[in-house]
């Protein structure tokens, strides 16, 4: 027993030291009454010309109205008005963007056939290297339509799409109240946890250029897409309006 008693102090003691190695870098608690744009972008339209459904003939809109701040929580907001759906995005590209480290965020989810809520990030050259090859981490992306199910995934060139680097996680109670989906990412792995228990680690024994573009900076992705290849097609219209509410979202680097 007082061996036990010494090797668990020992693990709580490196976990401490680990934990003191990385740097807070974004702490948001949203505690003020509007969205911080000196850290956050908005994503606006359907997407068109160049997106049209956002790659995924997605139905939405995205407007600013659709993401506000509410008793120091983040609220992305689906709604329906006539035949017009409506939700928010929201990134940090080009104002946050990291390499290595941790993403921990405190979300609760909404419901409904047809919604498509997630934590995602992509590759900050986006603009120069092409989705997939520049690379996307999806920390946490739910739909509706398979109710109690988290997905976590990777795209890049050696598979998007229906992509084989992805892990469903059933959890029955994931529906009720806030949990945490956090993101350990490091030159070595990628893994992914929901209430700090590990569900998913992408681990390729050969690194190359299409299987792990994940050693630049990538930047953060929150939205709440409506309908879509994967989010649906049908989408139940008397659901709305539904919100996607994001208590804090910590970032560490290594």
């Amino acid at each position: 027993m007082k061996y036990l008693k010494v090797i668990i102090v020992s693990c709580l003691f490196l976990i401490s030291c680990e934990e003191k190695n990385e740097k807070l870098i974004l702490n948001e608690h949203f505690n003020d009454n509007i969205l911080n744009t000196s850290v956050w972008n908005y994503d606006l339209g359907n997407g068109c010309p160049n997106l049209c459904g956002w790659g995924n003939n997605e139905r939405q809109l995205y407007t600013k109205n659709n993401v506000y701040i509410k008793k120091g929580k983040l609220i992305i907001k689906a709604s329906k008005k006539d035949t017009l759906y409506f939700s928010g995005k929201i990134h940090t590209k080009k104002k946050f963007e990291f390499m290595y480290g941790t993403v921990e965020v405190k979300a609760k989810l909404p419901e409904g056939y047809g919604l498509w809520p997630a934590i995602w990030m992509l590759g900050g050259d986006i603009d120069i290297n092409n989705w997939p090859s520049c690379g996307e981490i999806d920390i946490m992306e739910y739909v509706g339509k398979e109710p109690h199910t988290i997905y976590t995934s990777l795209h890049n060139s050696s598979s998007f799409g229906n992509t084989i680097h992805s892990k469903k996680t059933i959890i029955n109670s994931i529906e009720k109240g806030f949990h945490i989906y956090k993101m350990k990412w490091t030159e070595k792995a990628i893994e992914f946890y929901i209430d700090n228990l590990k569900v998913y680690v992408y681990k390729p024994i050969e690194k190359n250029s299409k299987n792990w573009p994940y050693n630049k900076p990538f930047y953060l992705v929150f939205n709440m897409a409506i309908g879509g290849d994967f989010g649906g097609p049908k989408v139940d219209d008397s659901i709305f309006p539904q919100e996607f509410i994001i208590d804090y979202v910590k970032v560490y680097s290594l």
